[in-house]
């Protein structure tokens, strides 16, 4: 059911919370949560690693006690989670659940949210020794060196990423080694989320951005305290590829560099603090551009009233 413009009125299938790091996107979700018995379901690239509790804000223990909670560091560092087993995972747990619980996504990873409803590309396996390869040849070159040779092979591709984004101009530079194509030809195909035709309640939390600006501050400094360096060192001794995601989660290049005794403590935590709100301000635009206007942008404080308006409303169709 969908109002005037164009908005979904009745009860949502799903409900789904995205925003800015620091937002209150956790706190929102498991309000609703213990409101109508429902289960929160990550939607965050950061907070699946079992090795991030602290410096991914993962919900607390206590937190996850008092409502269902899926998909929270329930993966391992080595694992290279894609939007993919993100997708898969999704799904399995939508069916588990069955007819009558409300899901509640809760995230700030846009293309997680996309997987839900509009599907993914059918992107190609790069066999694990054209990675090698590729990797191996890339290890000594800076990410800008990079990007101009994925100019020179694949220029609709460099367009349009970022210069500065390591991981994904390697992962363009695989595919193309591996299939001759541009990795945006692969974008075409796309099957279906498992949310895809349901009525769904999608709330974007849009704080204010000065004081999301002090709450990212403040909130590193609490992460030192609580023990996000005790946590990136146990990292560190393992001895990672750097390109995992769980390598390059905010925070951790600063902290493994000062572990390492290139920078100081305060410099690490400076570093962590502006890449986080970098990424915060990236996570605005993202979802501005890029995701549709079936979403609600509105205050944290504002958004228990919009969820508890439509859970209240007549099941839509």
């Amino acid at each position: 059911m969908q109002g005037s413009d164009g908005q979904e009125t009745g009860r949502p299938a799903a409900i789904l919370i995205a925003g800015p790091t620091a937002s209150g996107k956790s706190a929102l979700g498991l309000r609703i949560a213990r409101a109508v018995g429902g289960t929160v379901i990550n939607t965050d690239s950061m907070q699946v690693y079992a090795d991030l509790r602290v410096l991914s804000a993962r919900p607390t223990p206590e937190e996850e006690a008092l409502a269902p909670h899926r998909l929270y560091g329930s993966v391992d560092g080595a694992v290279n989670f894609s939007v993919g087993h993100f997708q898969r995972d999704a799904a399995a747990i939508l069916s588990e659940l069955g007819v009558g619980s409300l899901p509640i996504f809760v995230g700030g990873t846009g293309l997680y949210f996309r997987s839900l409803d509009e599907g993914i590309s059918d992107l190609p396996r790069v066999p694990d020794e054209v990675r090698a390869r590729v990797r191996a040849e890339a290890e000594s070159q800076p990410t800008e060196a990079l990007h101009a040779v994925l100019a020179l092979r694949d220029p609709a591709s460099a367009q349009r990423l970022r210069p500065s984004d390591r991981m994904r101009v390697m992962r363009a530079l695989e595919v193309f080694e591996a299939t001759g194509r541009s990795i945006g030809s692969f974008h075409e195909s796309r099957e279906p989320g498992p949310l895809a035709g349901k009525p769904l309640l999608k709330i974007f939390l849009a704080a204010e951005r000065e004081t999301l600006r002090r709450r990212i501050d403040a909130r590193f400094v609490t992460m030192m305290e609580q023990g996000a360096l005790d946590e990136v060192a146990a990292l560190r001794e393992r001895r990672l590829d750097p390109l995992l995601p769980v390598m390059r989660a905010h925070g951790v290049p600063g902290l493994i560099a000062h572990l390492d005794g290139a920078i100081s403590r305060d410099e690490a935590v400076r570093r962590g603090q502006g890449d986080t709100r970098r990424y915060a301000k990236r996570q605005f635009t993202w979802f501005r551009h890029q995701m549709g206007e079936d979403w609600h942008w509105t205050t944290p404080e504002a958004a228990w009233s919009l969820a508890e308006a439509r859970l209240s409303a007549p099941a839509g169709r």
